[in-house]
């Protein structure tokens, strides 16, 4: 048994991994941290990480940016793994995710979908081959009409995942719009639509000559993000001390 500390449980994303963790016989909430103290849960909530004092295995952090630092320190001093899904952070906070990771296991990803970070794998394969055979590259991401940023985080790390297989030569280009001329061979093309309450698409498109692979994911709830990031508090028990992404996930599932 997986024994976690849902750190967040009172918002969206806490609740959808509460629901899931409930119904899972392999991992349970053992205590919550929030702020908010407007829903009854049946494990026990603190208002800051720091005043925890339940034992547990892992902690899926899903809160604010804010409350990062504190738990990045909890997470050190105790030695404690940590799933860590909050974006949105500072350069200082990435740079102290490093640091403690030195001290203990800490999870992150662009995008905690099982599938987003298995397409991440075979992007690396699909550009060896096409992108090397003359292939355009173009990214189209689209999300509901409240995402505040553009691209969305998980369609950059698409595009890193296929340049890092290039070499890096390739530029990414955003807007077509204030320029006249035609596409440069080594670029890619990025596009973001908003609107409605569209989850997360994502298409990765390899256009030649007469022929187009797309490869596309749909994400039709938030419950593939908790999915994944219940996936990795498996994964993270007992692991030692490093940077962990969804790819080790994968790895150690195959």
């Amino acid at each position: 048994m997986t024994r976690v500390i849902m750190h967040g449980c009172n918002g969206r994303m806490g609740q959808v991994i509460s629901g899931l963790i409930a119904a899972d016989d392999e991992i349970e909430i053992v205590a919550g941290v929030d702020i908010s103290d407007h829903l009854k849960n049946p494990f026990p909530v603190f208002r800051k990480i720091s005043d925890c004092d339940v034992e547990a295995d892992v902690i899926i952090d899903f809160a604010s940016a804010k409350a990062v630092d504190e738990l990045l320190d909890y997470c050190a001093d105790k030695k404690m793994p940590c799933v860590l899904c909050t974006t949105g952070l500072s350069e200082q906070q990435l740079d102290k995710i490093d640091e403690t990771s030195r001290h203990t296991a800490i999870l992150k990803s662009a995008n905690m979908s099982l599938g987003i970070n298995l397409l991440l794998k075979m992007l690396k394969d699909a550009t060896n081959v096409l992108a090397k055979a003359g292939y355009d590259i173009e990214i189209v991401e689209k999300h509901h009409n409240q995402k505040l940023d553009a691209p969305s985080g998980t369609a950059l790390a698409l595009a890193d995942s296929i340049n890092e297989e290039l070499g890096g030569e390739y530029d990414y280009v955003y807007d077509r719009s204030q320029v006249r001329q035609k596409r440069e061979k080594k670029e890619i093309g990025i596009s973001a639509v908003r609107g409605g309450t569209i989850v997360g698409d994502h298409d990765v498109i390899f256009a030649g000559v007469d022929e187009v692979i797309t490869f596309s994911h749909r994400a039709y709830s938030r419950a593939v993000f908790g999915k994944g990031a219940i996936q990795a508090a498996k994964f993270l028990k007992g692991k030692g001390a490093g940077r962990y992404d969804m790819s080790d996930v994968i790895d150690a599932q195959g």
